[in-house]
């Protein structure tokens, strides 16, 4: 599994690179580690975004399926607001189609973190639904990792993408064994992995 990741971070960070019309990598050295786009040491001034009209919510807004009238109204409107905050990155969820990445920061120099859920929510693997991640099977694992390739190869030369995160607050969905729960392991397997992520999490 750490070898995937590896790879993971790797591919990742080759694509972020290279890939882009601008040049992006993180620095690390003696005093720390930064964010370098272009050349120049780069601070983030972002904040999470989606747009969710009165009436609908998450599930149900569908914004990036309107028209495209709709949805250049509603951007101009908002990054408006934003650049005027001094907003340089805003985090979107993947959906967004790489054109209104690419709008976004040509018309208002706002970049876009693209965020994957990596299994946060639960998957659906060989048809049938899992609700909570197992991240120790290899089949999981190799379903992730598909998924991210497919992410990133799909928004490849795509102006203003400039990083990817993967998961959303993973840790609130892990669920552990213990006494507490009667909530035993089933393997040994499933219980080197829970106490290595409880030694991990656990505060």
């Amino acid at each position: 599994m750490k070898n995937n990741f590896l790879r993971l971070i790797l591919f990742l960070f080759t694509t972020v690179v290279f890939a882009q019309v601008n040049q992006v990598s993180v620095v690390s050295n003696s005093e720390g580690m930064k964010l370098v786009v272009n050349g120049e040491d780069f601070m983030i001034n972002g904040m999470n975004w989606d747009y969710i009209p009165i009436g609908t919510n998450t599930v149900n807004a569908d914004f990036w399926n309107k028209s495209d009238d709709v949805i250049k109204a509603a951007l101009d409107t908002e990054m408006s607001l934003l650049k005027n905050m001094n907003v340089n990155v805003i985090r979107q969820y993947t959906g967004v189609p790489a054109k209104w990445i690419q709008y976004i920061y040509e018309n208002y120099g706002i970049y876009t973190m693209l965020n994957h859920s990596f299994g946060r929510y639960g998957l659906t693997l060989d048809g049938v639904w899992t609700p909570v991640t197992k991240y120790s099977e290899a089949r999981t694992q190799e379903f992730l990792m598909a998924e991210v390739e497919n992410l990133v190869n799909g928004y490849k030369n795509t102006p203003g993408l400039l990083l990817y995160l993967l998961g959303n607050e993973n840790n609130y969905g892990l669920f552990w064994a213990g006494a507490e729960t009667e909530d035993f392991p089933d393997s040994e397997e499933e219980k080197k992995f829970i106490g290595e992520s409880r030694g991990k999490y656990d505060v």
